[in-house]
């Protein structure tokens, strides 16, 4: 099985990991989407529609198909953060970080004493990892931080020195808003563009990994060639509107579809 060290030492040699985004609560949708090439499927806990129960599914079938499966908690909380990772989740995306503070906080729900304050019951974890040790159940996952915000931005050089952390993760559309800006992904506004900017070099600076949540593939291809090692291409609740759209347009013509949205059928 592939597991979180897989992918830091992939990062060690300066490669880009690439990968997809789940916020179905389906097994079934997250095996779709571990395709050959495909490095983590991370499970959306915060904007998704997954529960803990769904999680726990979805993390099976991603682990079935060799691809490290990684969770979005809810909020920057201890239980949250343990428990995800009890349940297997080999590492985790704890979104909001606005200092120092908050993303050490986030990286002592990850670690076991001394290095951190996680409570110890990796129920799931020690039988998907195959031990109980606590550096292969604890030290090994993944603690990456999203940088959301205008203040973050501005303490982002405080962020990514925190020891500890492996990365720092882009979430483009709250981004945006902090700045003033329309709430949506590949954004090209200066301010937003040079916000990015900011955060890789920070990255590269503090020697961690810059990652960004991508709407497509080009797009993934762009981020990646700048610098960026973790980089999500696809979201499941996206390519299937996306896929819908590209074939009923194939199969009415654009005009005839155009009428179909105006008269309320699609």
């Amino acid at each position: 099985m592939t597991t979180a060290i897989e992918l830091r030492k992939r990062w060690a040699r300066g490669e880009t990991v690439f990968g997809a985004w789940a916020a179905l609560p389906c097994a079934f949708a997250a095996e779709l989407m571990c395709v050959p090439g495909v490095g983590y499927v991370c499970i959306d806990q915060q904007h998704g529609l997954v529960d803990y129960s769904d999680m726990v599914g979805m993390l099976r079938a991603i682990e079935g198909r060799g691809v490290v499966p990684l969770t979005r908690v809810p909020a920057n909380e201890n239980w949250m953060i343990g428990k995800a990772l009890d349940a297997g989740a080999q590492g985790v995306v704890v979104p909001m970080v606005n200092n120092r503070s908050e993303a050490a906080a986030a990286v002592a729900a990850c670690r076991y004493a001394p290095a951190g304050a996680r409570s110890f019951g990796p129920v799931r974890a020690s039988m998907v990892l195959d031990s109980r040790d606590v550096a292969v159940v604890g030290d090994s996952m993944l603690c990456f931080v999203m940088v959301e915000t205008r203040d973050a931005v501005e303490r982002i050089d405080e962020i990514a020195s925190t020891p500890g952390l492996d990365g720092i993760y882009v979430g483009p559309a709250d981004l945006a808003l902090g700045l003033g800006l329309p709430p949506n992904l590949d954004k090209e506004e200066p301010e937003h563009v040079a916000a990015v900017e900011r955060v890789l070099q920070a990255c590269q600076k503090h020697g961690i990994v810059a990652g960004i949540q991508c709407g497509s593939g080009r797009a993934a291809r762009k981020f990646a060639d700048k610098g960026f090692r973790f980089v999500t291409f696809a979201k499941d609740s996206s390519l299937i509107p996306s896929a819908m759209d590209k074939e009923i347009t194939a199969a009415f013509g654009d005009s005839a579809v155009q009428g179909t949205k105006q008269r309320g059928y699609a």
